[in-house]
């Protein structure tokens, strides 16, 4: 993947929408609800401060988030993959840190 990230912004790769409740009802494309969690593929150098320097990126590649439902930009790669281009704060949290 070519893509990098500017300024205070990451690349997240979503997971994969449930196929089946937990009851075992498999679900139809149209009843799936869109992932809110994903892996930080690509981030950013850090956000550019009003006095030039330039504060450090929270998140790092390879941390599991939590984003908000309608957060970021959803691009399609060349390859076909799906991904998010978001801003650091539309991230609410990461698992296992």
């Amino acid at each position: 993947m070519q893509l990098k990230p500017l300024a205070d912004r990451i690349i997240v790769k979503p997971l994969e929408a449930e196929e089946t409740t937990r009851g075992g009802i498999i679900l139809p494309d149209t009843a799936k609800e869109k992932p809110q969690e994903g892996k930080i593929v690509a981030a950013g150098k850090g956000k550019v401060l009003d006095n030039g320097k330039v504060q450090e990126m929270e998140l790092k590649v390879g941390d599991h988030v939590l984003y908000g439902k309608y957060s970021g930009t959803e691009i399609k790669t060349k390859e076909g993959d799906d991904l998010m281009i978001m801003r650091e704060e539309d991230v609410l949290a990461v698992f296992g840190k």
